[in-house]
């Protein structure tokens, strides 16, 4: 009986030490917690965010030409008026230093990261062969700096004033992107690399005559994507589920995290467009042909 008092003794008396420990936790100093967000990612936040800015992009497997037994070069158009595709419109304005894809890649050209290269708008075979300057782009835009004149209501004196430009990255609604599939007989995989994005303006005229001639569709210019990927894995894209995982641009092209539709295939017939050669439904029939062949190739290989 003796054994089994002290035994009791020594049970409550070390839950008694465990609950005065526990009443005696250490006090956080607020004061020397700091508060100065001005470093931080320029929104309300409880923590500093410095994983997107210190991300490099996903790397790739490596291939050789003897691995590559069938590719196939593909250019597909992105609208990004779709609903799954806004993550790559918005903002149309940056808000602290999350910015659109249109915005990267227009500071990623000013700033010398990426190099621009003139845009075919008929002929997409050759797209990195003629360097574009900033400058040309804001021409592109219609962005450039214009002189106006105009009469004074007072004088009646013709003066001339300068027009600031403005660039409207909002009117920028699709993205052209040129891929290449191909199957890599070492690794046994159906894999796909982009080469290269354009992204086109689309806006009204203001010299149009008529309705049917009042939207305009221009591409504005081509970057080489192996290029640009540098600066778009280190820009955040808004993720509308998790605000604590938010994917990086590159991370987004890498995972497929977007939708689009095949405007045109390599061929023998120079490279035209599905629309040059169809019409109506028949443009859309024709792009999922294209689709369906390189996911029915990838099948064949296998024997179930």
């Amino acid at each position: 009986m003796k054994t089994i008092g002290v035994y009791i003794i020594g049970i409550l008396l070390l839950v008694g030490n465990q609950t005065v420990k526990a009443q005696n936790l250490e006090v956080v100093d607020t004061a020397t917690v700091t508060t100065d967000q001005s470093t931080w990612s320029g929104m309300d936040m409880i923590y500093k965010r410095q994983h997107i800015k210190e991300k490099k992009p996903i790397p790739y497997e490596p291939i050789r030409e003897a691995d590559i037994m069938w590719s196939k070069l593909v250019w597909r158009m992105i609208d990004l008026r779709e609903k799954m595709n806004q993550p790559l419109y918005f903002p149309t304005v940056p808000i602290g230093e999350r910015m659109s894809l249109i915005d990267v890649m227009m500071e990623a050209v000013k700033n010398d990261e990426v190099k621009a290269y003139k845009p075919n708008q008929f002929d997409d075979s050759n797209e990195f062969q003629e360097l574009m300057t900033y400058d040309q782009i804001l021409e592109a835009f219609d962005a450039q700096d214009k002189e106006e004149t105009v009469i004074d209501p007072v004088t009646g004196e013709p003066s001339t004033t300068i027009i600031k430009g403005s660039i409207r990255t909002d009117e920028v609604v699709q993205i052209l992107v040129k891929e290449m599939w191909f199957f890599d007989k070492k690794r046994s995989t159906m894999e796909v690399r982009i080469i290269g994005l354009c992204p086109i303006r689309v806006y009204n005229k203001s010299d149009a005559v008529d309705q049917e001639d009042l939207q305009r569709r221009t591409k504005l210019f081509w970057v080489k994507f192996p290029e640009a990927r540098v600066a778009l894995a280190q820009r955040e894209v808004f993720n509308p589920f998790n605000d604590a995982e938010r994917r990086s641009y590159d991370e987004i092209f890498h995972k497929r995290f977007f939708d689009g539709f095949v405007v045109q295939e390599s061929n023998v017939f120079n490279n035209r467009m599905i629309q040059q050669y169809t019409l109506g439904i028949e443009t859309l029939l024709e792009s999922q042909r294209v689709e369906d062949f390189i996911y029915q190739y990838e099948h064949d290989l296998w024997e179930y």
